[in-house]
């Protein structure tokens, strides 16, 4: 792969997607909006540190595809589960909160499509 010729917000949009990582998630992680996220995969060039930022989150090596950027050593540790995080930076209330909000939310769509469902059963009894 010619380094010259690379569009390095292309290539790491590539690796992202076809991890299957999700684009908010994955903004959120890196504390910018997804916006920011469709911006950076637009540019042909990129500041080390934001690949490195997102090769760490996704858990990729990005010095195969970059090797004048980065070597292995940078993304060393990359495959170290998150379990090893300290639980004390976890913020149980926002998970709480955040699950709350959630569910009012599904009870909600769940009683939008029974009222939906039925009012399509009365048009189509109706026109019978």
């Amino acid at each position: 792969m010619k380094l010259m010729n690379t569009h390095q917000g292309q290539i790491v949009e590539y690796i992202v997607r076809k991890n299957g990582y999700n684009i908010s998630s994955l903004a959120k992680d890196l504390d910018v909006n997804r916006r920011s996220m469709y911006n950076w995969f637009n540019q042909k060039e990129l500041k080390s540190d934001v690949i490195r930022r997102i090769g760490h989150i996704i858990r990729h090596d990005f010095s195969k595809e970059f090797p004048s950027l980065f070597t292995s050593e940078d993304f060393k540790g990359i495959y170290a589960l998150r379990s090893s995080m300290s639980p004390s930076i976890v913020n149980y209330d926002k998970i709480e909160a955040n699950d709350h909000w959630k569910g009012k939310y599904l009870n909600l769509l769940e009683r939008y499509n029974i009222e939906l469902s039925n009012k399509a059963k009365r048009l189509t009894s109706n026109q019978l």
